[in-house]
């Protein structure tokens, strides 16, 4: 290996380790051209591992094990793109003891979780965990800026402010 290689891998590690999010789009072939998607996920033996498609859960729109995918991740602090590389999909079979690892990570990472301890078996039930494992290449970052139209959704937008409300959250307090 090369040094610009090991260096390459160490970044890939240390970004993703320390970044929340990652951006991942996936390589299916169904929807070349798609979005990438923002996922949380945990840094665990060499690889991003993430859990979705289920209730409740993220999606992972074209993740297919034995695809591939593009991770970009961006800075923690400032929120800018550091590295973008490239990413086998592997698909964990529940229960197996590389699940069992993986979920283990997850589980201590997932927030809001309505389930608790009953979590993982719910994971093995109804969602997919994919480990994202770097192919050892980096790629050169996007010079455009990645923005897309929102993704549908059931969720609804904010109204506006009723017109008395910035009266009672602003009023100045009697002094007496």
């Amino acid at each position: 290996m090369t040094a610009d290689t090991l260096l390459d891998q160490a970044l890939v590690e240390e970004a993703t380790k320390k970044s929340g999010l990652i951006w991942v789009r996936g390589e299916d072939g169904r929807a070349p051209g798609a979005p990438s998607r923002a996922l949380w996920h945990v840094w665990h033996e060499g690889a991003a591992c993430v859990v979705g498609d289920g209730p409740g859960e993220q999606p992972l729109p074209g993740l297919v094990g034995g695809g591939t995918a593009v991770v970009t991740v961006r800075s923690k602090d400032k929120g800018g793109r550091l590295v973008s590389w490239a990413a086998n999909v592997v698909e964990l079979p529940p229960d197996s003891p590389e699940w069992e690892a993986a979920v283990a990570e997850l589980k201590g990472k997932r927030l809001n979780a309505h389930d608790g301890e009953a979590m993982p078996a719910r994971w093995a039930r109804e969602c997919r965990v994919l480990r994202l494992e770097p192919t050892g290449s980096t790629l050169p970052l996007p010079d455009d800026d990645l923005a897309s139209a929102p993704l549908p959704t059931s969720a609804t937008t904010r109204q506006p402010v009723p017109a008395g409300v910035p009266r009672l959250l602003f009023k100045r307090r009697k002094r007496g």
